[in-house]
């Protein structure tokens, strides 16, 4: 069985870069965040350290450790034997010297082992493949995490610019009915009808207001910076995608390349290779030895140097092969069934995704007539509001402001539905495919 060795080289560079390596993030987790933050330097932290990157890094490593373990399970094996050994000879033999001492130098290997350590290895690799697709899939999660809370910010500034604004509009009013209600120009009722509009406002607004400091937090948690909460947040100029044709099309796409299957089909692999191993357990061995050996007595049986071709044959094992099998058999079993209910899983989020993104086209269409509508209404009250007829302007710029919420709740929405779909197919977010736009709202 030929291996492919790493040389020392290679180890002594990996092990200084897993030593420094540390040092280097401790040093970027120090760094205080950017500001203004854009969602493509959101993004880039998205793959810096954090626990569920951790957790993944650690356990692809082991997997790689448990390959490179069962990789030299048949190396070659030199090993040195001695005894400080004192004998009571017997009467008829050559040497009737007390002092029996040996020394021993043992070279072994195992040759052949009819399959057992390669279908070993083979489950070794599978398991590594699959701890490399998870990560992958880590990688994905982590990035639409911080998208997401990303645009959760966006959105609690855009909110709070609307409840205040709703609030100043409604503090004057009541500062205006009060001055009146002094002069007897307004009744009690309506004055308390005004009061009460304001407290309520004025909830909403505090309301908005913790709201950006919540959504703050939760960006920072999700960068692995609880203690620096972003301050100014750029808003991206998202690109406008089209939405897939086909949903038959997209769901196979999905099927195909998703990281989540791809390491499931991996550790169906490795419970196969598993079970193979496990019927080979009670297959011969074929081993090499060379033996070169000093005795302290010289007796006719003793041989300086020795070599052998040992056939190492189990005769009984009870039924440990046979529980062995039936053990990687129910893990079969469970890797299929599992890959079963994720593929069924995948094709309704295909579908559901596909057809939300359906429905956010045609509510960003609905916006657009909005939005004209409430450009020529917010006119409208501009001017009856010049000649002194309404007073309904602020009201009008209200409107506009909860047009410009849903606007940005519309596009994040769109944004988001391609992404996990990206994320579906096994595609990881490209912080580049989105450019740099308006500063938002911080605090």
């Amino acid at each position: 069985m030929t291996r492919l060795r790493i040389p020392i080289t290679l180890v002594f560079t990996l092990a200084g870069w897993i030593c420094f390596s540390p040092v280097r993030a401790a040093d970027s987790l120090s760094e205080p965040l950017p500001s203004p933050l854009t969602l493509q330097q959101a993004l880039k932290l998205a793959d810096g350290m954090h626990p569920d990157r951790e957790l993944a890094d650690a356990t692809l490593q082991r997997a790689q450790a448990e390959q490179s373990g069962v990789d030299a399970s048949d190396d070659l094996q030199f090993g040195f034997e001695a005894a400080l050994k004192v004998v009571n000879p017997s009467y008829n033999a050559v040497d009737q010297s007390s002092n029996d001492s040996w020394a021993k130098l043992k070279l072994s290997k195992r040759l052949y082992d009819f399959g057992r350590t390669d279908s070993a290895l083979a489950a070794a690799d599978a398991a590594r493949r699959s701890e490399e697709w998870n990560l992958l899939d880590v990688r994905q999660q982590r990035r639409l995490e911080v998208m997401a809370r990303f645009f959760d910010v966006l959105l609690a500034d855009l909110e709070y610019a609307r409840e205040n604004e709703a609030m100043s509009i409604a503090f004057v009013r009541l500062d205006k009915a009060r001055s009146r209600s002094e002069l007897g120009g307004i009744s009690d009722l309506e004055l308390l009808r005004l009061e009460d509009l304001f407290q309520k406002v004025r909830r909403r607004t505090i309301s908005s207001q913790n709201k950006q400091r919540i959504t703050r937090s939760r960006l920072a948690i999700s960068l692995n910076r609880p203690d620096d909460l972003p301050a100014d947040l750029v808003s991206p100029d998202l690109p406008d995608r089209l939405v897939p044709e086909s949903v038959e099309a997209l769901t196979q796409l999905i099927i195909d390349s998703n990281p989540r299957l791809k390491s499931l089909r991996a550790q169906m692999d490795a419970a196969e290779q598993q079970m193979r191993a496990a019927r080979a357990g009670d297959n011969p061995i074929i081993r090499g030895e060379v033996e070169a050996a000093t005795y302290n007595r010289e007796l006719g049986g003793r041989n300086p140097l020795s070599a052998a071709l040992v056939l190492e044959v189990p005769l009984f094992l009870g039924n440990r092969v046979g529980a062995e099998v039936a053990l990687e058999r129910a893990r079969l079993r469970e890797r299929r069934a599992e890959l079963a209910v994720l593929e069924l899983d995948l094709r309704q989020s295909a579908l559901e995704l596909w057809l939300e993104l359906d429905r956010l086209r045609v509510r960003r269409e609905e916006l657009v007539v909005t939005g004209d509508y409430r450009d020529l209404s917010l006119d409208r009250s501009r001017t009856l509001y010049d000649l002194e007829v309404s007073t309904d302007l602020g009201d009008s710029m209200v409107r506009i402001s909860d047009w410009r919420l849903q606007q940005a709740e519309t596009d994040f929405e769109i944004a988001l539905a391609h992404a996990r779909l990206d994320a579906l197919a096994g595609v990881l977010l490209d912080e580049f495919d989105i450019t740099v736009g308006s500063k938002g709202e911080g605090k």
